[in-house]
C-alpha cells in the first residue's frame, strides 16, 4: 500500500464475531442439547416448523456489538458457558452438516427412484428428487460390480428459505474462500452397491446410499460412507435412523476446532482449516487413546482429495490443466467410471487453491441432469464448467468442447509413465480414444521440466502416494501464489488514504481497477519475484481478467475493503467529541446524527465490520451520552426508536 494509506486486511482476512449460537450443554442422559438417546424422535416436526419462526425468536439473531477487533484463533478461544450458550432445536445440529440421507434403489418398472429420505421432514423439490435418482447410480456402461464412492454437484431449486441462516452465515465466516458454501448447490455424496442376487429379477441388487450436503467436505463423507454404508446394506431403516441420530448429536463444524464426530461407535476426528491458517498447511490432528470401548479415527484432511493418483494419467500437463483451470475455461473429463471422473473434477477444480473456482463444476454429469440441454448445446460456445461425464454419448455431444481430459482407470503407477502428447480434438471419437488431453490450446507459461522430474523421480523410488500428492500440492500452491502476488499488491493501492476518511463524510470510495495500471506494475512487481518460471505472464494475466474467476476473486477483495473502510469510518467517529458537536448544532441535526450512529451499529453487526469491540462500545455511550442531553421527550422518542 502507498506510504499512509489505510492498512488492508489479508486476503480473505476479515475480522469475524463470535458464534452467535452455540450447543446446549450436555442433559442428563449425555446426549446433548436434544436430549435424545433413541432413534424414535425421526418424525416430522408439527404446525409451521422451525422455518416459520423468525431468527430473532429461535434466539440466533446477533444482537448489536457482535464484532470483535482481532480474531483469535478458534483453538484458543475461551469456551462460553453453558448460560451464554443458546440451544438449537431438535435437528439443527444434522442440518449444520447435512440437509438429508438418501436411499436411492432400482424399480423395474420405475427406474431409479428415491425409496427413503431422513430426516422424514427435510424437503426435496421433484426436480432435485429426479436428479439425484439418475446422479446416484453410474451409467449402465460403466459396469461398476461391488461398491463405488463418488460425489456429484446439482442445482438447488430456488425460492426455499434456510432455517438457519444466521447460524450457518456465523460458521461459514471462519472458512477459507474456498471452502465456503454455495447457497445455490447440494453436494451429493455416493455409496453404490451392485452384486448379483439370483432371488431378484433383475438379477443384481443395486442400491445407493446418498449424503445431500451444502458442504464440499469430500473426504470426511466419503470416510463416513465407508462406516456407515456396508452395515446399512445389512441392516436397513433402522440402522439408519440411529445413524442420523448419531449425527444430530455433533457439535457444529465450526472452522479451527478439533472436532469429535461419533458416528456408530467410531469417533472421527477432524479440524476443518481457517482462512487464518497458512496456505499448504495442515495441522496434525493427534489420534488419542479412548478411554471407552469407542474406536477413534483421525482424519488428515477434510476436503482434500489425492491430487497426484487423479493427476497421474495426465500429470505431463500438470500445468497446461492449471493454466485452463485459472482461466475459467470449458473443460470435460471422460472417465471409465463417477468415481474417477469426480475425483478428476474435484482435483481440477482444487490445482488453483486459494483461490476459489467460481465457475460451475459438474464432478458426475449425466445425460438425464437437469442442465444436460443448457451445457450442451451448440447454439452458443461452451460455458465456463468443468464436467465430468461416463457416458459414450458425450464424446459426440461434446465434440465441439475446446479442451477435454480423456483418462483410463486411474491406477498407481508402477512405472514411470511415457510421456503423451496433446492430441488434437478431432482424433476424438468414443469415450474409448487413448488417455490424453485433448485441445488445441497454447498455454502461456513455458513448461516447468523440474516438478515432471520430481515426480517421475518418486515413482521410480516408489515415494508414498502421499508424499507426491504433497509436493504436487505445495507446487500448485507456489504458482497461483506467485500469480496472484502481484494482484494483491495492486489493489491494496486502491484503497483511499487514511487522512481521506473523515467522520463527517461519507466513506471514501475505493479508486476504480485500471487492467493499463495493473500491467504497469508488473515490470517490476511481477511474478518473477517469486516463481523461475518464463513466458507470457502478460497474456495470462490479460485472459484471467475477463475471467469469472478473476471477477469472482475481485468482488471478494472489493466487499473486504469496503468493510475496513466502513471500519475506519466507525473509528473516527468515536475518537471525535460528538457532545460537544450536538451543543453547536440544533435538535434537528443531533436526533439525525443519532439515528444514523445507531444505523452505524446495526450495519457493524449486520456486515460483521472489523470493527474492535471497544470502538462499537464508546459509539453506544456517544449515542448515550448526546440521548441525554436533550430534552425529556426528545429522550423518550429516541430511547426506544430502533434503527432501520
Amino acid at each position: 500500500p502507498r506510504e499512509g494509506a489505510a492498512s488492508l486486511p489479508p486476503p480473505a482476512g476479515i475480522v469475524r464475531p463470535p458464534l452467535c449460537a452455540r450447543l446446549a450443554p450436555p442433559t442428563a442422559n449425555g446426549s446433548g442439547g436434544s436430549g435424545r438417546g433413541d432413534a424414535s424422535h425421526l418424525t416430522r416436526r408439527g404446525g409451521a416448523g422451525v422455518g416459520a419462526m423468525s431468527r430473532r425468536e429461535r434466539g440466533l439473531e446477533p444482537g448489536p456489538g457482535g464484532a470483535e477487533a482481532a480474531a483469535e484463533d478458534a483453538e484458543s478461544a475461551e469456551p462460553e458457558s453453558p448460560d451464554q450458550c443458546l440451544s438449537l432445536l431438535p435437528w439443527d445440529r444434522f442440518s449444520a452438516w447435512l440437509h438429508c440421507v438418501c436411499v436411492v434403489g432400482f424399480d423395474l418398472e420405475l427406474g431409479q427412484a428415491v425409496e427413503v429420505i431422513y430426516p422424514p421432514h427435510s424437503k426435496l423439490t421433484d426436480k432435485e428428487k429426479t436428479n439425484i435418482c439418475y446422479l446416484s447410480f453410474p451409467d449402465s456402461n460403466s459396469g461398476c460390480l461391488g461398491d463405488t464412492q463418488f460425489c456429484f454437484r446439482f442445482r438447488r431449486s430456488p425460492g426455499r428459505k434456510v432455517s438457519l441462516c444466521c447460524f450457518l452465515d456465523q460458521l461459514d465466516r471462519d472458512l477459507p474462500v474456498y471452502l465456503k458454501k454455495d447457497s445455490a448447490y447440494y453436494y451429493g455424496y455416493v455409496y453404490f452397491r451392485q452384486v448379483r442376487d439370483k432371488s431378484l429379477k433383475r438379477g443384481y441388487f443395486q442400491k445407493s446410499l446418498v449424503l445431500i450436503s451444502k458442504l464440499p467436505y469430500v473426504h470426511l463423507f466419503r470416510t463416513m460412507l465407508k462406516q456407515i454404508a456396508p452395515e446399512y446394506f445389512e441392516k436397513s431403516e433402522a440402522f439408519l435412523e440411529a445413524v442420523c441420530s448419531d449425527i444430530d448429536r455433533w457439535p457444529p463444524p465450526v472452522a479451527g476446532k478439533v472436532l469429535q464426530l461419533p458416528i456408530m461407535g467410531v469417533i472421527m476426528k477432524l479440524r476443518i482449516p481457517t482462512y487464518r491458517d497458512k496456505p499448504g498447511t495442515t495441522p496434525i490432528v493427534q489420534n488419542m487413546h479412548q478411554a471407552d470401548a469407542q474406536i477413534s479415527m483421525a482424519l488428515p484432511t477434510v476436503h482434500e482429495v489425492d491430487l497426484f493418483r487423479c493427476f497421474c494419467p495426465v500429470f505431463f500437463h500438470i500445468q497446461m490443466l492449471w493454466e485452463l483451470v485459472l482461466l475459467g475455461e470449458p473443460l470435460v473429463v471422460m472417465a471409465p467410471s463417477p468415481a474417477e471422473s469426480s475425483e478428476t473434477v474435484l482435483a481440477l477444480v482444487s490445482c488453483i487453491s486459494p483461490l476459489k473456482y467460481c465457475s460451475d463444476f459438474r464432478p458426475y454429469f449425466t445425460i438425464h441432469d437437469s442442465e444436460f440441454k443448457e451445457y450442451t448445446t451448440r447454439t452458443q460456445a461452451p460455458p465456463s464448467v468443468i464436467l465430468g461425464v461416463t457416458n459414450p454419448f458425450f464424446a459426440k455431444t461434446l465434440q465441439h468442447w475446446p479442451h477435454i481430459i480423456r483418462i483410463g482407470d486411474i491406477k498407481l503407477p508402477g512405472e514411470v509413465p511415457k510421456q503423451v502428447k496433446v492430441k488434437k480434438l478431432k482424433n476424438l471419437k468414443t469415450l474409448d480414444s487413448k488417455p490424453g488431453v485433448y485441445t488445441s490450446y497454447k498455454p502461456y507459461l513455458n513448461k516447468d521440466e523440474e516438478i515432471v522430474k520430481q515426480l517421475q523421480k518418486g515413482v521410480q523410488q516408489k515415494r508414498p502416494i502421499e508424499a507426491q500428492s504433497v509436493i504436487l500440492r505445495r507446487y500448485f500452491l507456489e504458482l497461483t501464489e506467485s500469480f496472484i502476488i502481484p494482484l494483491e499488491r495492486y489493489v491494496a493501492s486502491l484503497m483511499p488514504l487514511q487522512k481521506c476518511i473523515s467522520p463527517w463524510k461519507s466513506p471514501p470510495q475505493l479508486r476504480q481497477f485500471s487492467q493499463d495500471d495493473f500491467m504497469k506494475t508488473l515490470e517490476k512487481a511481477g511474478p518473477q519475484l517469486t516463481s523461475g518460471l518464463k513466458g507470457d505472464w502478460i497474456g495470462l494475466y490479460r485472459h484471467f481478467l475477463k475471467s469469472p474467476n478473476f471477477d469472482g476473486w475481485f468482488r471478494s477483495r472489493q466487499k473486504e475493503m469496503t468493510q475496513k473502510l466502513e471500519a475506519l469510518h466507525l473509528e473516527a467517529l468515536c475518537n471525535e467529541n460528538l457532545v460537544f458537536w450536538c451543543q453547536k448544532h440544533t435538535e434537528v441535526e443531533t436526533v439525525d446524527l443519532v439515528l444514523k450512529l445507531k444505523n452505524k451499529l446495526l450495519q457493524a453487526d449486520r456486515e460483521h465490520l472489523p470493527v474492535k469491540t471497544d470502538t462499537l462500545k464508546k459509539l453506544q455511550t456517544h449515542i448515550n451520552d448526546i440521548i441525554l442531553a436533550l430534552p425529556d421527550d426528545l429522550q423518550d422518542i429516541l430511547l426506544k426508536t430502533g434503527t432501520t
